[in-house]
This record gives structure tokens, C-alpha cells and sequence, in this order.
């Protein structure tokens, strides 16, 4: 796909931000925090850095994404409708019976899919496993995946950290969501993961530490990652839990709540779109 540029990227992140809230608020559930967290950082990869093609959602040489917290999924089908690969009308279904926008990425639904994720800590094993399909195949592609604070709780997150360190997998990118809360409070208050890099870096991985929702930090980092050698790269994104919708930022009741139908149009607003548009919108 032809490259963003950074103020078209932050344009497609505003647009993607109401698709999220569209989806959430006529689903009637779901995870808004994590998907506004996140939809910076998914906007930076699918618009800018990797390489993908709509077209030919199984091209060998793809870049592959896995998203780890499969329950920020919102996001990501956003960033699928919007770059082609199903019509734009199914954000309209998500969580409906029948529909494929399943709750969390279910690749038995939608076959581009990399893996079907939501089972906190799986997807890290995954993405290194893919790395290293690509290494035995001689291939240039590169993994990306992204994790949560509150998933990094899980000890299959260190022990993989651990192996790619060991076997040297530099052709995977892992993108950390530190948004500070997870289902049940502050991270910090659960089990503390201070300090956060310095773990990191002692596991054997490259760092860096980015505000998660600055897109030229973003894309920067991303690109760096790419020229890392013998070393796993690991970007810790620092964000804002329901970023750009006030009532939801560091709001942890908004991790798992849809908005109501008022909050709906509330968010809208904010997030730009006019009272005629919200209307609309809301009867398809």
C-alpha cells in the first residue's frame, strides 16, 4: 500500500476513532479503552510501515501483525475496512450473530487474519513462532505484534521474551499498549511491572520508549526497529486509555462497557462528527 504521511495517518486515526465508537455503541459491548488506545499505533503499522496488500491478503512476503490483546479488536477491523480488505458496511455487524467481526480475531471468520488471539499472553509465542517460519524460509518479512500491561502480568509474555532474546529474532517488533489500567484497576495497584524497560533490556531485547499517541514517534520507532541486529525490538508505546473521547479517558469503567446510545452521539461529537451525521449513522 502507498505510504501515509504523518498528517494523513493522524486524519485516518480521528476517522478510525469514530468507526470504533460506531461499532462499539451499536454492538452494545466491547472494549473501548484498549481500542482508542491502541488506534494510533495500528494506523502508524497499517498505513505506513508495513508491507500488505489488500488485493493479496496471502502474499509470502507480507508483513504479518498479531494482535495480542485480542480484545482491542475494534481497532483493527477499522484499519481493515478502511484499507480494503471487506466492505466498509461490516463495522456496522460487529458481535452480531452471524457477522465476522467476532468479539476477538477469530481467523476461522476472516482467513487474513494472522492468528485468532484474546487468550492474554498467547500471541507474543505466536508472532516469534512466525519469525522464525520466516528465518527458516529465507524470507524478509517481519512480524509485528502488539501486547498489553495488563497481559505482561502473564508468564507465557517472559518466557517467550526470554526465547527471542536467546535465539536472536530480530525480524519481530512487538509494540507494548502501556496504558496504565487493565479489566480490574491500575496496573500498578494489580502487579506493578516497574520498571518497565529495564526488564526489557535485561530479557536481551532493543528498547524504546515512545508517547504512543505522537505518530512521528510512532513511525520513527518503527522504522528503527527494522535495522535492529541479533536483538528482538520492543516499543514501549505510552497511551492513554480512551484516547480522544474525554468521559473515557483513564476511565477503567470503559474497558469493558460499550458506550450507551447518548454516549454514542457524546463521543461522536467530540470526535468531530456533525448531529445530521451521528443520526445517520446510527439507523444503519
Amino acid at each position: 500500500m502507498k505510504k501515509a504521511s504523518i498528517d494523513e495517518l493522524k486524519k485516518l486515526a480521528q476517522e478510525m476513532r469514530k468507526d470504533i465508537i460506531v461499532m462499539l455503541g451499536k454492538a452494545g459491548s466491547g472494549h473501548p479503552g484498549s481500542s482508542l488506545s491502541v488506534i494510533d499505533i495500528i494506523t502508524a503499522l497499517f498505513f505506513n510501515v508495513m508491507h500488505h496488500n489488500p488485493k493479496d491478503p496471502q502474499d509470502k512476503n507480507r508483513d504479518r501483525f498479531i494482535l495480542s490483546k485480542g480484545h482491542a479488536v475494534p481497532a483493527l477491523y477499522a484499519a481493515y475496512a478502511r484499507a480494503g480488505y471487506f466492505p466498509y458496511e461490516w463495522i456496522y455487524t460487529l458481535r452480531q450473530l452471524g457477522s465476522p467481526l467476532q468479539g476477538h480475531p477469530d481467523r476461522r471468520k476472516l482467513s487474513f487474519l494472522e492468528a485468532s488471539t484474546g487468550s492474554l499472553g498467547q500471541g507474543l509465542s505466536i508472532g516469534i513462532g512466525i519469525c522464525l517460519a520466516a528465518k527458516l524460509d529465507k524470507k524478509d518479512y517481519r512480524t509485528y505484534c502488539i501486547i498489553g500491561d495488563g497481559e505482561s502480568n502473564e508468564g507465557q509474555i517472559w518466557e517467550a521474551a526470554m526465547f527471542a532474546s536467546h535465539h536472536e529474532v530480530d525480524n519481530l517488533t512487538v509494540i507494548l499498549d502501556y496504558n496504565k489500567f487493565q479489566l480490574d484497576g491500575p496496573v500498578k495497584d494489580i502487579l506493578d511491572m516497574e520498571p518497565m524497560e529495564k526488564k526489557w533490556s535485561s530479557f536481551g531485547w532493543h528498547t524504546q520508549e515512545v508517547d504512543g499517541h505522537n505518530m512521528q514517534e510512532i513511525v520513527d520507532a518503527l522504522e528503527k526497529s527494522k535495522t535492529v541486529k541479533k536483538q528482538p525490538s520492543i516499543i514501549i508505546a505510552h497511551t492513554v486509555k480512551g484516547k480522544g473521547v474525554s468521559f473515557m479517558e483513564n476511565n477503567n469503567h470503559f474497558h469493558g462497557v460499550a458506550p450507551t446510545a447518548d454516549e454514542t452521539r457524546k463521543a461522536l461529537l467530540e470526535l468531530g462528527e456533525s448531529r445530521e451525521e451521528i443520526e445517520e449513522v446510527l439507523k444503519r
